[in-house]
Order: C-alpha cells, then sequence, then structure tokens
C-alpha cells in the first residue's frame, strides 16, 4: 500500500486497494448512453457479471442481463432514468451465455443498483449505475451474525487489539472477570491489567504476533483480577488478524483461565517430586553404617529439592555408646529423654542459602551473645527447653511447625522426630526461606518419611556400631594380652580389626608355653563375621589352650579342634548322636575355621607344624629369600573325615618365622599370589628389630582396605645356647640316683644357682627314684636354663604318674606330693619312646628363697 502525499482539504487519497468495506463486497460501476446501451464498462463490473469491457459497450442492459419476464419493466425503468429520475431498487440479472436449469432461464444473482441521472458533453441525457452484489452482502450479514455471536457468547476471554496495542474490542467474558461493560475497555493497554512484568512480557508477545505474524500459544500469565486476592493463572494465545486486503490491522487474543489446571499440575508436579525424592532416599540414605554420614546423607537428598536448609539431631547417648534408649514416643519416660531436653549433638547440617548455621527454633534455642537464640554449629551439644516446638516433637513423636520470627530469613521449619521401631532417636528440622512456598499437608507427610527412613537406617546403625563393638572388645579380650614372651624365639604381633563398615571377623592368634620350655604358635580364621564368628574364635582359642596342655602332637590337636568345631552349631546332646548328623544341616550351624598349629623346640631348634586350610607360613632363613614352608594343607576345621599331617622342619638361628591371616594378603583390589609376594618381598628386610619389621610389613602392604580383619605373628628364631643345657643319660640301676643328684648340683653350681641347689637335688631325687622304681629303659635326665629352670625327667615306660593323696598310714606315696609343694609348676608327657615328668622353678632374683610352711608339709600327711 503506498499513499499519494498530496492532500485536497485535509485528506489524504491512497491508492489501490483501499483496504475498506469494498474489500468485502464487490462494488461495480457502468454508464448508459442517451440511447439507452452502455458506453462504459468498469473492471468490478467486468468480474461482478462476468462479460468484459469489449463486449459490453454497445449492448442494451436490459436485453443482456435481465431474465425475459422482467425486460419490459426495465425498459421503463430506463426510460424514466433517462428523463431524468433517480431510482434504486433490488434487480435479478443473468450472465449472457450461461443458461439455467432446462427449460428455465433463471437469474445468476440479485443485485442492489442505484441508477442517477447524468449528461454527455453535448449535453444530451445519460445515466450512471452503481451495481453491489447482494449475495456479498447476504455474507457478510452472515459472518457479522456468527462472528458476533462467537465474539459475545465465548465462554473465555476475548480482546482485539489494534495496531498501537490498545484495546479495540473486548467480550463480555472478559468484561465479567475484569469489571465494567466490553465497551469500557477500549483503548486500554495491558499495564492496566496486569503487573509490569507480565505486562511487560505480554506487550513483547504482542508486538512480535503483529511484526512477524508468528502466533503465540499457551503463553502463561498470573496477575488477578480487580479485588480478588488470589492470584489466577491464564493461558493466552495471540494471532494475527488481517483485513480482506491482507493488511495488519491488530492482533487478536483468547485467554482461558487455567488456574485449577496450574493448581492440578502443580500439585501433580509436586507429587512427582515428592515420589523422586523418596526414590533417591531409598538410593542414597543408608548406604553406610555410620551414624553421621546416614544423616548427611539425609540432608543432601533434602537439600535444596524439599528445603532450603537443614539440620539433623541426634541423642548424644546414641553417638557415646549409651544403652539406655533415647526414650518411646507417646510414654511417659525418663525425663532427660522424653521431655525433650536430653543432650543432643548437632551432627549434620546443610543450606543452599548460607553457609552459615540459621536459627530454626524461635526464642528456643541456646543463648547467644545478643540474648538470642544463637546459632548451634555442627559437632555442638546442645538441649532444648521444654516448652519449645522441637522439644515438644521429641516428646510426643509429631511434626511440629515452628513459625519464622520477623526479620528472619526462615519462613518455617518443620521440626520431624526421627521414630525407628517406636523409639526416638533424633529430630531433622527442614526449613524454607522467605520467598518458597509454604509447607504443605503433602510436604509434611513427606516430611515423616525421610526422617523415618532415616532414623531407620541410624538405629540399625547403632545397633551394628554395639554389635560391632561388643565383638571386637570380646575378640580383643580372647588375643594374648600385651607382648607374648617364649623360650629361644623373639615374638612380635599385630592385629587390625575391619572398618566399621565391616563386621568383625574371626581371626585370631596364640602364643602357648609347652613344657621344657618349647612354645606353641598358633594362628587361625573362622569363617564369618560378627559376633558369632568371634564367640567361635572364643571357644576354638580356649579348646586349643587346653588341648596344648595336654601336650599332644599338632596334628593330634588339629584332630580334636575339628570335633570340637563340628559340634559348635549342633544342638545341645546331638553332637555324638549319629541321627543328627545325617538330618541335614538345617538343624544345626556349620562353623568352620583354619588353623596353623606349631611346636617349636629350643634345644634342638625344630618346628612341627599341621595345618587346617590355612595359608602356608613364611620363612625367612639368613641370607636366603623368603619362602613358602611346604606344609599340607589339610580340611578346615569343621569339615571332618581327613586326617592331618605334620612336617618337622630345622629352623636356623636367626631366621624369621612369619603366621598371618588372609587379610593380610587377600582383597578386591588384588588376588592372593600378588598379596603373597608382596608380603615376601616386605620381609626381606629381616635383620631389623621384629618389631620395625612388622610395622614395615603393615606399611607397606595394603592393609587399609578395612575389608577383613588381619592377623600377624611373627618370631625371629633364637635357639638355647648350649651352655643353658644340660643333657645326661643314666643307667638303670639304683646308683643313678645319687648319680643325678651330683650332676645337677654341678650344673647348677656352674650356672651361679646355688640357691636352688638343695631344692632341685630333693625333687631329681624323687623323679628319677620313681623312674626307677614305675619306669621302663634307660634313664635320661635334662637341666634347662631360660627365663625359668626346667628339669627333665625321661623314661621308656608309658604309665604316667598321678599324684594322689597318700593315707596316714601309708609308708610312701607322698613324692610327687612334695614335688607339687617345692616346684612352680610340673607334669608329664608322653613322648615317642615313653614319658617325660618335670617340673619347673623360678630362678632367684636376689632374695632369700622361700621354704614350705609347717603347715604345708603337714598337709601331705
Amino acid at each position: 500500500m503506498s499513499e499519494i502525499s498530496e492532500t485536497t482539504g485535509g485528506v489524504v487519497w491512497q491508492s489501490s486497494p483501499p483496504g475498506s468495506i469494498y474489500d468485502y463486497i464487490r462494488v461495480a460501476s457502468f454508464s448508459l448512453g442517451p440511447d439507452g446501451r452502455v458506453d462504459q464498462w468498469s473492471r468490478r463490473a467486468a468480474e461482478l457479471f462476468g462479460v468484459d469491457a469489449q463486449e459490453a459497450r454497445g449492448k442494451d442492459p436490459v436485453e443482456a442481463f435481465m431474465p425475459a419476464e422482467l425486460r419490459d419493466r426495465g425498459h421503463r425503468q430506463v426510460k424514466e432514468v433517462l428523463d431524468g429520475r433517480e431510482w434504486t431498487g433490488l434487480v435479478p440479472f443473468r450472465i449472457p451465455g450461461q443458461a439455467g436449469a432446462p427449460g428455465l432461464e433463471q437469474p445468476h444473482g440479485i443485485a442492489e443498483m442505484y441508477v442517477m441521472p447524468s449528461e454527455t458533453e453535448t449535453g444530451e441525457r445519460a445515466a450512471l449505475c452503481i451495481v453491489v452484489d447482494v449475495r456479498a452482502l447476504r455474507r457478510i450479514e452472515t459472518d457479522l451474525a456468527a462472528s458476533q455471536a462467537i465474539f459475545g457468547q465465548s465462554p473465555f476471554g476475548f480482546l482485539l487489539f489494534g495496531t498501537d496495542l490498545t484495546v479495540k474490542r473486548a467480550n463480555q467474558r472478559f468484561a465479567a472477570v475484569f469489571g465494567g461493560d466490553a465497551d469500557d475497555h477500549r483503548g486500554r493497554s495491558v499495564h492496566d491489567y496486569l503487573a509490569k512484568p507480565e505486562a511487560d512480557r505480554m506487550t513483547t508477545a504482542l508486538r512480535r504476533v503483529l511484526d512477524t505474524g508468528e502466533s503465540v500459544n499457551d503463553l502463561r500469565i498470573t496477575g488477578a483480577a480487580p479485588g480478588a486476592r488470589i492470584r489466577r493463572h491464564w493461558s493466552i494465545n495471540l494471532y494475527r488478524v488481517h483485513s480482506g486486503s491482507g493488511r495488519p490491522i491488530g492482533v487478536a487474543g483468547l485467554g482461558i483461565d487455567v488456574t485449577r489446571r496450574q493448581s492440578a499440575a502443580r500439585e501433580a508436579a509436586s507429587a512427582r517430586r515428592n515420589l523422586a525424592l523418596l526414590n533417591e532416599a531409598g538410593a542414597r540414605i543408608g548406604n553406610s553404617l555410620d551414624l553421621e554420614a546416614t544423616a548427611r546423607e539425609l540432608l543432601d537428598v533434602a537439600v535444596p529439592g524439599f528445603c532450603d536448609l537443614a539440620s539433623v539431631d541426634l541423642y548424644q547417648g546414641l553417638l557415646t555408646g549409651d544403652e539406655a534408649p533415647p526414650g518411646r514416643w507417646g510414654s511417659s519416660h525418663d525425663v532427660g529423654y522424653g521431655a525433650g531436653s536430653a543432650e543432643l549433638r548437632r551432627v549434620a547440617f546443610a543450606s543452599a542459602v548460607s553457609d552459615t548455621p540459621l536459627r530454626t527454633d524461635e526464642g528456643h534455642g541456646p543463648a547467644g551473645d545478643g540474648g538470642g537464640p544463637a546459632p548451634i554449629e555442627v559437632g555442638a551439644v546442645h538441649r532444648y527447653p521444654f516448652n519449645s516446638p522441637t522439644a515438644g516433637a521429641l516428646r510426643t513423636g509429631r511434626v511440629r511447625t515452628v513459625p519464622g520470627g520477623e526479620g528472619d530469613l526462615v519462613r518455617s521449619t518443620l521440626a520431624v522426630p526421627m521414630v525407628a521401631h517406636d523409639t526416638v532417636v533424633g529430630l531433622v528440622q527442614f526449613s524454607r526461606t522467605k520467598g518458597s512456598e509454604p509447607f504443605g499437608d503433602r510436604d509434611r507427610a513427606l516430611a515423616v518419611e525421610l526422617a523415618a527412613r532415616a532414623a531407620v537406617c541410624i538405629d540399625n546403625a547403632r545397633l551394628y556400631r554395639r554389635e560391632h563393638e561388643r565383638a571386637l572388645i570380646l575378640q580383643r579380650s580372647l588375643l594374648p594380652p600385651g607382648d607374648p614372651e617364649a623360650a629361644g624365639l623373639d615374638i612380635a604381633c599385630r592385629y587390625l580389626p575391619g572398618t566399621d563398615a565391616t563386621e568383625v571377623g574371626g581371626d585370631w592368634f596364640d602364643v602357648i608355653e609347652l613344657p621344657g620350655h618349647r612354645t606353641a604358635l598358633v594362628i587361625g580364621d573362622v569363617m564369618g563375621r560378627g559376633l558369632r564368628a568371634a564367640v567361635a574364635m572364643g571357644e576354638l582359642r580356649t579348646a586349643v589352650r587346653t588341648l596344648a596342655q595336654l601336650d599332644l602332637e599338632p596334628a593330634e590337636v588339629l584332630s580334636h579342634l575339628d570335633e570340637i568345631a563340628r559340634g559348635l552349631g549342633a544342638p545341645i546332646g546331638a553332637q555324638q548322636s549319629r541321627a543328627h548328623k545325617n538330618r541335614g544341616p538345617e538343624l544345626s550351624e556349620v562353623y568352620l575355621a583354619t588353623c596353623v598349629y606349631a611346636v617349636y623346640d629350643p634345644v634342638t631348634r625344630r618346628c612341627t607344624f599341621a595345618n587346617a586350610g590355612h595359608l602356608p607360613p613364611v620363612l625367612v632363613e639368613p641370607g636366603e629369600e623368603a619362602l613358602l614352608l611346604d606344609v599340607p594343607p589339610g580340611m578346615p576345621l569343621g569339615v571332618g573325615g581327613e586326617p592331618f599331617e605334620e612336617v618337622e622342619v630345622e629352623l636356623p638361628e636367626g631366621s624369621l618365622l612369619a603366621l598371618y591371616t588372609d587379610g593380610l594378603v587377600e582383597s578386591r583390589d588384588h588376588p592372593l599370589d600378588e598379596g603373597l609376594s608382596a608380603f615376601k618381598r616386605a620381609l626381606a628386610d629381616r635383620a631389623r628389630p621384629l618389631e620395625d619389621v612388622c610395622d614395615r610389613v603393615l606399611t607397606t602392604l595394603d592393609t587399609g582396605h578395612g575389608e577383613d580383619d588381619i592377623a600377624l605373628l611373627m618370631a625371629r628364631i633364637q635357639g638355647l645356647p648350649a651352655e643353658a643345657v644340660g643333657d645326661w643319660r643314666l643307667p638303670r640301676e639304683p646308683r643313678s640316683v645319687g648319680r643325678a643328684r651330683e650332676l645337677a648340683r654341678t650344673q647348677l653350681s656352674a650356672w651361679g644357682l646355688d640357691a636352688l641347689v638343695d631344692t632341685v637335688e630333693l625333687l631329681v631325687s624323687e623323679l628319677v627314684t620313681n623312674a626307677l622304681r614305675y619306669g621302663e629303659g634307660e634313664i635320661r635326665l635334662r637341666l634347662l636354663r631360660d627365663r625359668t629352670l626346667v628339669c627333665e625327667v625321661w623314661d621308656a615306660g608309658l604309665v604316667q604318674p598321678r599324684r594322689r593323696r597318700a593315707k596316714d598310714t601309708d609308708e610312701g606315696g607322698r613324692g610327687l606330693q612334695l614335688v607339687g609343694l617345692l616346684s612352680a609348676s610340673w607334669g608329664s608327657r608322653r613322648t615317642p619312646r615313653g614319658k617325660t615328668v618335670w617340673f619347673e622353678l623360678a630362678l632367684p632374683d636376689g632374695g632369700p628363697t622361700a621354704e614350705p610352711t609347717v603347715d604345708q608339709l603337714l598337709s601331705m600327711f
């Protein structure tokens, strides 16, 4: 469209198309000459009648375009017009050359015609005819009626904006929402209805639609109707409106109130968010058995997805291992817990708005420097007063809402007790700051669910920690106290429990003194974890010590242990029942263990090994690399049915012997072979002090994985020197008793133990005499000096001496009583060629030797 710059009377003339009503109706014009025939024919007439100007000029319009039955009247009207009269009316017309139905000459249309007289240049009378297609007018009337019905009766708000973005028309629905009549809104802009941010958004959208022609669908606008408090949500659809010629004349807007839909969508989104939070909580909370870690996992889920800041308080008693329950909600319990005034520790805090802990319990926290409640730092131990909402939540086990104070950043807080198995273990507080939505009923229910899940995990962690500590205490109490000592051995040992995330295992070691300055070295591992494994380990260790005192061979010890292990899980009285053994494992609990039992003799430096499914010992000889001893592994204890084999190995002076459990050399990160190779390399520097070697092994190997507990027992071989051993063989004759006393006296004098001469001579006489009277074969006398003095008398007899109380009339039978009275300990053991009877005396410390009292001597009679 272009405009002509010239003006006439202030009117601007425009070029075609005009962009007015004529764009919608069909208006044509033609003129009649003095003879009543067409002398001028417009283009619109050609479009209306379908006849071009060349064909129409010179024709009689009545004859050419009117039906035959109306031609007479038409001729009269034309004559009257040419006589100077105006005429207007409806005239049926037809298009020449196009017939109607067969036998009829029906009109093709109806035209409204306005005929006015005119004059030619010569002064002759003529006529100017203006014709309008009535069909187009009828269509316009119908369209206007339909538009008015839709516009006025629509249940949605409808606005028509002009090119200046002001309201040109509004329907009654829009006026009903924003007040007034529909005409009252003409000339207004969107700023009259909406707040500035929303109005600016709407204006930008209107301008974009008007400039580009691209429609906008579902533009969400928020506002409030005049006099209403509730904010409403509308969905706006905008599209550009054009004239008949295609010229943009404005933007139409259709608004739908979607407040309910928005609320439903918000509730659905909230439900989906809550479900997602619960799913995330199930996946993330409780992955560890650490109380503080579980509390932090809860806050990681809640902030910022559910709230802006949160904190977790746990009862101090839970963290310190107090056995008393924190309190059962809904019951009258100890005031220290149930009344909410028990000590709590802030174990976790998270915030999406600030790194500083915020005061969330208005007026009920500990006093700060300014007189008001002070923020509670993580790790701080505190109490909540009785009347505080948080104490009420702890006391009743119900959620309390704590509103924020004036000037506080916090809008509201949910104080949610953490309840597990009807027991309150702590309190979690969820807070939302100002600007966030307040907590609703759904939020309260979600908060309770989150707290309950975390509480169960925390209570499980508490129970696990308690069991873990008990099992660890039990296990440590069953291990050798302090640094074990043994004749001819330098011993160092280590025990490392698994981490808190893994249960206590059944690893153990022991160092047992045997007669003749011999030593039993034991290491074992009960399969399984927890208190059950620790108890089984204690029972097996006790059994090992008992069997060791019987001075059995290593293979015999393991055989007896195997029987004991198979009977550990069996019902009482069923251990020997053959029927029970065939009834399957459901009636008994299976206990399996591995063990190495070794007996070391410092005189010969020979060590006898027996293995029940355990890792082989490692030996490092002087100048040699570490090697695994070839000890037949055998079956684990508790399996049964297979005998155990023994291997005797001579250990060189200064060599290093290491017994260990699988936790030292095996983990998920590397296979067993790599662990054994690393262990042997760590033992290469054997010359260092034994304690340093132990530390180096634990430092070099990956012992921090915590997957299993670790037991390590190391011994450096230091045999008894030849000058500390006196060994003689005596013939089987009465004079050997005197010879034995003489040999003992001479040896003790050489050792500087004159204070023990009399006692040893007396006791040696008793033992050699018994060997002569009740034994068989050659007699052997041996004295061993180390930390104590040991005297052994060997013979080939198999009958073990038995101490008994002699009757008053008996002349003998008091020799062994005398031995038991004067010695620190005594006993007998079987040997491959007979038996050995021995006694042990403490070395003198420089003080007077204690003599038996009269009552002790008389007790033998």
